[in-house]
């Protein structure tokens, strides 16, 4: 064996030595100066953190790719500068074959193998292309220049070069088992086939939140002006908006056509209680501040309302309920995203706090460590038998991925609650939790469990609060969470050559900045 690998290891070393020898022929140029200050940039990845700074300005798929990248950059520079080149000591290339001109001034002394400057570049492009492709194609040929640059300049044997990339690739790859990456911009949902057609909003009912998304912007005239034919109702303080927008049906003097709201989920959830009770498709305008349904749902703007209602194009989506049974009677709510009780809406509202400056997943793992350490645990009745858990987590269709962190829907008209609940039952519980989850094993843990049902039944000792969509519905000892029914949901259909010259925004953008209302048409020409 040891024979065998010397002579492979010869091999390499012959390869590396004739590759050394053809770029040291290249003529001297001024492709030299270029590379030689484009590795230097290179140096404790201060290039690849100014590209990832101005990917993030812009939100969305660019802002996740350069969090991705820097995670990726990190991970990639700890195993090949903190474990690779400790266990392997190789010496670099001679300079003195180099022309002058090509060579560094402060050469690195550490070991030649791997490349650390491959493996970063490699971590980055490779977790740009991940989120965004587009973005990747000029970010890769920026990366394998300066992988290029590590032989050009004489530091680093060819073989460097490539193991360190191999090992920047793997390492963004791998991010993928703790931050899932996101194929499609839109869940799945069957075609409604006939929705009625709302030619500038005519029969549509309206609820505006102005005070949901940011500071500020009230989206109420946009509204009105891309849906001039609708009636616009703004939401009151301290008034019910289920109740509202009920009141307003009553008061049209022809039926309505359609219901809908402009906010964040916990308005839409009331529109889409108004629409379930009185059969009505419904509108989501995304003007709150993470639009978790109208993302999933694939409604990015209001362009695309315009679009999708004045054509009549809409899809099925499923409506989740659950009764709240009280020594008063029974509480029925309907609710578009999660429902939870326990230490859940806490956790979450904790990591939406922290994950614009750490990341989802950092930010997702101090939070449960902070949660899981100032909680405590309630006692509930699940599949028969009495548990005492941290937390019981429901969600309105299949969340993805499973044995992990819920993130997304793959679909929103399958018909299933999905069920996830952390156990407190078991010893040593919280740090168990903890680490699997670092170690992307929480689906493997005993104390993490979960699965789809069709209907979830809940028995607590003592009341306890449940929430939903953010909102805290009110206390109750025996909970029934169910599929309420399915409203048709109105969403452009992509497939529909009209609109094929209209660009899919990957994120949400402020309404002002997406449509020009006195002109009448897109304002950013991509949508044109």
């Amino acid at each position: 064996m040891n024979v065998w690998l010397g002579r492979k290891f010869h091999r390499v070393g012959r390869f590396d030595r004739a590759v050394s020898r053809a770029v040291a022929g290249i003529p001297v140029s001024a492709v030299d100066g270029g590379l030689l200050r484009l590795t230097r940039s290179a140096n404790y990845s201060l290039l690849w953190t100014g590209v990832a700074t101005a990917l993030a300005v812009r939100p969305g798929a660019t802002r996740r790719a350069a969090l991705r990248g820097m995670v990726s950059v990190g991970g990639a520079s700890f195993v090949v500068n903190v474990v690779l080149k400790s266990l392997v000591a190789r010496r670099r290339p001679a300079a003195e074959l180099l022309p002058l001109p090509r060579r560094l001034i402060n050469a690195p002394t550490s070991s030649s193998f791997p490349s650390g400057h491959s493996a970063a570049a490699a971590a980055f492009a490779t977790a740009v292309a991940l989120e965004s492709p587009r973005t990747a194609l000029a970010v890769a040929p920026l990366a394998a220049t300066v992988a290029y640059s590590r032989v050009h300049t004489g530091v680093h044997w060819s073989s460097d070069v490539v193991v360190g990339a191999a090992v920047g690739t793997a390492v963004a790859l791998a991010t993928r088992r703790w931050w899932p990456v996101r194929e499609s911009d839109e869940a799945q949902a069957h075609i409604v086939a006939e929705v009625p057609l709302l030619t500038d909003g005519k029969g549509l009912v309206l609820l505006v939140n102005p005070v949901s998304g940011a500071p500020g912007y009230d989206p109420t005239e946009d509204v009105k002006a891309a849906l001039p034919a609708a009636t616009v109702l703004r939401t009151e303080i301290g008034r019910d908006c289920v109740e509202q927008l009920e009141e307003a049906l009553g008061a049209q003097p022809d039926k309505a056509l359609a219901v809908g709201a402009a906010g964040g989920d916990g308005t839409i959830a009331a529109a889409a209680t108004v629409a379930l009770r009185n059969a009505l498709p419904l509108v989501v305008i995304p003007t709150g501040t993470l639009n978790h349904f109208a993302r999933d749902l694939g409604v990015y703007d209001l362009l695309e309302v315009v679009d999708a209602t004045g054509a009549g194009e809409a899809v099925g989506v499923d409506i989740a309920g659950v009764e709240l049974e009280t020594d008063e009677g029974t509480r029925t709510f309907h609710w578009i995203n999660t429902a939870s009780l326990g230490a859940y809406p806490d956790l979450v509202r904790r990591r939406e706090q922290w994950q614009d400056r750490w990341g989802k997943w950092p930010a997702f793992t101090a939070a449960l460590i902070v949660t899981l350490r100032r909680s405590e645990p309630i006692r509930v009745r699940l599949n028969g038998q009495w548990h005492d858990l941290w937390f019981v987590f429901v969600g309105n269709s299949a969340y993805h991925p499973h044995g992990a962190v819920p993130a997304f829907r793959s679909r929103l008209d399958d018909g299933l609650l999905d069920v996830r609940w952390l156990r407190a039952d078991l010893k040593f519980s919280r740090t168990r939790a903890v680490l699997a989850l670092m170690l992307a094993a929480i689906g493997r843990s005993k104390v993490y469990s979960e699965k789809q049902v069709n209907e979830l039944i809940v028995h607590l000792n003592a009341p306890e609060s449940v929430a939903a969509d953010g909102e805290v519905l009110g206390e109750a000892s025996r909970l029934r969470f169910t599929v309420a029914g399915q409203v048709p949901t109105y969403r452009r259909d992509e497939d529909n050559p009209r609109w094929a010259t209209r660009a899919r925004p990957h994120h949400r953008r402020p309404l002002a900045r997406l449509w020009d209302f006195r002109r009448g048409r897109p304002q950013n020409r991509d949508l044109d």
